[in-house]
């Protein structure tokens, strides 16, 4: 497995890490969920993402790999903010709402601080107010937290990034996510961020017969349908997408989720495989350019 420098944060992180969504979102319980993030760590993933809004992903975390706590980097967000805070009655981006919920992610965690707290996806225009920035501001204070960042794309990035106040960056990173890489990637290299690609393989959309309107994935898909990627067809189709987003200048490890441990090896070997060759690179993001339309956001 490779390691990266994290930015100006100085950790080292796998290129591989692990996205705690679907753990959460998919029910797996405590005894699966112990499977793959055991296996995850014994095979070298050292980075551990979630977020308090993905279902029971926090607790199932806690109770199955705090023990191991010296072993990975625990990222978390806020923000979004459900279960058993919903009785507060606080809107979502309310400071003292976001104060409790960081509390109650350490407890979820059984841990006392993580290494990142990230804002989850808030706006340009929330983040200008700046009472959501304090709030994590204040977590760092209280050693809740190591190190603070932003999860977002498009404008909306740039600017958490050109405030000068976070240490990383998680943002959209795909074969069909590809405006960050020009627009937003640079920056974050400039003032030193650590950079995670989130969806990274672009939730796997092609393939997929049929994608619902309400479903997280259907943008990629309906993009991949325009691109037509040769390579979508071949069997290796998902490393050729993963060690894609791994190429990308600047991105220091992609978060994959899974609820089948069988996959965890897997993916480690496909992240551990290496670039892309650089012609293979360069056609993809040339398919992109001529392809591409203007409203292709980086998408959250």
């Amino acid at each position: 497995m490779e390691y990266r420098s994290f930015g100006k944060t100085g950790l080292e992180v796998s290129v591989l890490g692990f996205g705690g969504a679907e753990i959460g979102e998919h029910g797996v319980g405590h005894k699966v969920a112990g499977n793959i993030l055991g296996a995850a760590l014994d095979a070298g993933i050292n980075v551990i993402d979630t977020a308090e809004c993905y279902s029971d992903s926090e607790e199932l975390i806690g109770k199955t790999i705090a023990h191991r706590r010296d072993d990975y980097h625990l990222f978390t967000k806020c923000g979004h903010v459900t279960g058993a805070l919903d009785h507060l009655r606080l809107h979502e981006w309310d400071p003292r709402l976001l104060a409790k919920s960081i509390d109650q992610s350490l407890k979820n965690l059984q841990t006392d601080h993580v290494d990142l707290l990230q804002l989850h996806s808030p706006s340009e225009v929330r983040l200008r107010k700046g009472d959501v920035i304090r709030a994590v501001e204040d977590a760092k204070r209280a050693g809740k937290t190591r190190f603070i960042g932003y999860s977002g794309d498009s404008d909306d990035a740039i600017f958490a990034i050109e405030s000068g106040v976070f240490d990383a960056l998680q943002i959209s990173v795909s074969i069909a996510d590809q405006e960050s890489i020009e627009r937003v990637l640079p920056l974050a290299k400039k003032r030193g961020l650590g950079v995670i690609a989130k969806r990274p393989v672009a939730n796997v959309a092609w393939t997929r017969t049929r994608v619902a309107s309400s479903d997280y994935a259907r943008e990629y898909w309906n993009r991949l349908k325009k691109l037509k990627f040769d390579f979508l067809a071949q069997p290796d189709a998902f490393s050729t997408a993963l060690r894609f987003t791994l190429s990308v200048p600047g991105v220091h490890t992609a978060i994959v989720g899974t609820s089948k441990p069988a996959r965890i090896a897997g993916n480690v070997e496909v992240a551990s495989s290496g670039a892309l060759p650089a012609a293979q690179f360069d056609a993809i993001r040339a398919r992109w350019r001529e392809v591409a339309k203007p409203d292709w956001f980086g998408q959250e």
